[in-house]
C-alpha cells in the first residue's frame, strides 16, 4: 500500500460454506484426526467437493487407527457443522472417496531427523508474514472487515436470529476503503452475497444485511445505500459444492492479508507443521506482529526462505516501510533469529504447533484470530515477544 496521498483499497472474504472453504475445513479436520492420534504424524491432505460428493487425495504417515472409515465419520461432522444438509450437498448423502496413501520415502528422508542432521524443511519456499496498526489485530483494515462482517452473518445463522433468517451457508464479502495518508477513513463500497432459501426476496436480503454490516464497521464507516451490493446476480439459491466445485487451497489471499503484503504462494490447510508453507508462514505473521505491537514500527513485512531438507532458513527480510521508529532492519533481521529458532523444529516447537488445532483456522483468516486460552489455539497471534524484542533495541 502507498504511504501517503488518498486511494481506495478492496479485499475480499468467503464464509466457511464456500465451496473452497468446505474443502478447506475438510483437510484441516484430517490433519487434526492425526494429529490428535500421533502429534508427528505427516499429513499433505488435499480435498474436492462437488455435488454430493467428496473426495480425498494425498499423503500421510501416522497410526493405523486413522482408518478411512474414521475419516469418513469425522467428514460427515464437519459438513454437518458448516450447515450443509441440502438435496445437492449433504453431510448424510454425499459419497465419500479417500485416496490417502502413504508419505513419499524420498521426502520422509530429506524431512526427518537422524544422526547428526536435524529436521528440514518440507519443502523449498518463500513465506512472508505482515503486521499493521490499522486495527486491534494488527491487521490490514480491508480483510479484517471483510471477515468480521461474514462472521457476524455466520454467528446469526448458526443462532437461529431472525435478523439472517432464511440465509444459508455459502457467502462471499468484498469492501473497499478509502485510505488517506496510509490509514483507511471509511468504506466506499461494500459487497456481499449470500446464498438462501427460496423465496426470499432480494431487497428483504439487503434490508436484512444493511444494520448487520454497518453494526461491524467503525461508526461513520458505511457506505452509501447506491454503494451497497446484495446479490447483484439476483436469486442465490443453488451454492455451496453443488454450485461450484471447491478445493484445497484456492483461497490464500482470504487465509492471508487480503492482498495488503506479499504471499509466498503455498496454501496452508491440510498440511502439518513440518510443511514450512504453513508453519514458517504463521512464524512470519508471528515475528511480525511482535514487531508492530512491540512500537518498532507502524508496519512490518517480514520474508524467510527454506530449502527442502535444510534445517535452517536461507535468508530472513524485513521492510517496515519507512515506519520505523530508529530502527535498524538488518539489526532487526538478526535480532528475530535471535528471539526464536526459525528451523522448522524450532517453530513448530515454539508455537506447539503438533496439536490438533488446525479446523477452526480454515475460515475467516489464518491472521489477526484471538487466540483462545483454554484451548492454546493461534498461538502465532500471540505477543509475548514483545519485551525481548523492546530489550534489545533499548525500549
Amino acid at each position: 500500500m502507498r504511504d501517503k496521498g488518498e486511494y481506495l483499497f478492496t479485499s475480499e472474504s468467503v464464509s466457511e460454506g464456500h465451496p473452497d472453504k468446505v474443502a478447506d475445513r475438510i483437510s484441516d479436520t484430517v490433519l487434526d484426526a492425526y494429529l490428535a492420534a500421533d502429534p508427528y504424524s505427516r499429513v499433505a491432505c488435499e480435498t474436492m467437493v462437488t455435488t454430493n460428493r467428496i473426495v480425498l487425495a494425498g499423503e500421510t504417515r501416522g497410526p493405523a487407527s486413522v482408518t478411512h472409515e474414521r475419516l469418513g465419520n469425522l467428514v460427515r461432522e464437519a459438513v454437518r457443522e458448516i450447515g450443509y444438509d441440502q438435496e445437492g450437498f449433504s453431510w448424510r448423502h454425499a459419497k465419500f472417496e479417500c485416496h490417502l496413501h502413504a508419505q513419499s520415502s524420498d521426502i520422509a528422508a530429506g524431512v526427518d531427523s537422524a544422526g547428526n542432521k536435524d529436521e528440514g524443511a518440507g519443502d523449498q519456499g518463500i513465506m512472508f508474514g505482515y503486521a499493521t496498526t490499522e486495527t486491534e489485530s494488527l491487521m490490514p483494515a480491508p480483510i479484517h472487515y471483510a471477515h468480521l462482517i461474514l462472521r457476524r452473518i455466520s454467528e446469526m445463522r448458526r443462532a437461529g436470529d431472525p435478523g439472517a433468517a432464511g440465509l444459508l451457508p455459502d457467502a462471499k464479502s468484498q469492501i473497499t476503503l478509502r485510505y488517506i495518508d496510509a490509514k483507511p477513513v471509511a468504506a466506499t463500497s461494500v459487497v456481499v452475497s449470500t446464498q438462501h432459501e427460496e423465496g426470499l426476496e432480494q431487497g428483504a436480503i439487503k434490508d436484512m444485511l444493511r444494520p448487520i454490516v454497518a453494526g461491524v464497521l467503525p461508526e461513520g464507516w458505511m457506505c452509501g445505500d447506491d454503494e451497497f451490493y446484495v446479490n447483484p446476480t439476483g436469486n442465490f439459491v443453488i451454492g455451496g459444492p453443488d454450485g461450484d466445485c471447491g478445493l484445497t487451497g484456492r483461497k490464500i489471499i482470504v487465509d492471508t492479508y487480503g492482498g495488503a503484503a506479499p504471499h509466498g504462494g503455498g496454501a496452508f490447510s491440510g498440511k502439518d507443521p513440518t510443511k514450512v508453507d504453513r508453519s514458517a508462514a504463521y512464524a512470519c505473521r508471528y515475528l511480525a506482529k511482535n514487531v508492530v505491537a512491540a512500537g518498532l514500527a507502524d508496519r512490518c513485512t517480514l520474508q524467510i526462505s527454506y530449502a527442502i531438507g535444510v534445517s535452517h532458513p536461507l535468508s530472513v527480510y524485513v521492510e517496515l516501510h519507512g515506519t520505523g521508529n530508529d530502527v535498524d532492519e538488518v539489526k532487526l533481521e538478526k535480532t528475530l533469529r535471535d528471539v526464536m529458532d526459525l528451523s522448522p523444529r524450532g517453530i513448530r516447537e515454539h508455537l506447539r504447533m503438533n496439536r490438533p488445532i488446525y479446523s477452526v483456522t480454515s475460515a475467516y483468516g489464518h491472521f489477526g484470530r484471538t487466540p483462545d486460552a483454554a484451548l492454546d489455539t493461534f498461538t502465532w497471534e500471540k505477543t509475548d515477544l514483545v519485551p525481548a524484542l523492546r530489550s534489545a533495541f533499548g525500549r
